[in-house]
């Protein structure tokens, strides 16, 4: 069993960013209720899809975590998604389908999530007896 800062990670669920990174897609999700109709197979779409790549990614690593390249490389999987999810809500700023102050917390709050992403991938070691 994994033990970060005298956490017990026994599950992707017990993971601090994996936490967040959920939040955050079901954040966005209410959030593109508001878009237009016509955004619905294209900005809402993918939006939707890129947020909830970020967790989805975790996931699929942990599972594979005895290969520790596997797992890094979801990891960079879900930083691409972060970055991409951040893009497509500049989209919807640009747009004006959300407000300045709307794109500004999501953006930080992705952001953060990157930064524990490249932590993680940064200090991930495998152990012989991950339970």
């Amino acid at each position: 069993m994994l033990e970060v800062r005298d956490k017990k990670i026994r599950s992707y669920k017990d993971l601090e960013v994996f936490k967040l990174s959920y939040k955050i897609a079901m954040d966005i999700f209410f959030l593109s209720k508001k878009f237009p109709k016509e955004e619905t197979y294209s900005l809402t779409s993918q939006i939707i899809r890129s947020s909830r790549s970020i967790s989805a990614n975790i996931t699929e690593g942990w599972a594979k975590r005895s290969y520790e390249n596997v797992f890094k490389q979801h990891l960079v999987s879900s930083l691409g998604s972060c970055a991409e999810t951040i893009n497509w809500l500049e989209f919807a700023k640009d747009c004006q389908y959300i407000n300045e102050a709307e794109y500004n917390d999501i953006e930080e709050k992705l952001n953060v999530i990157g930064k524990m992403l490249n932590k993680l991938h940064q200090n991930w070691k495998t152990r012989s007896k991950i339970s």
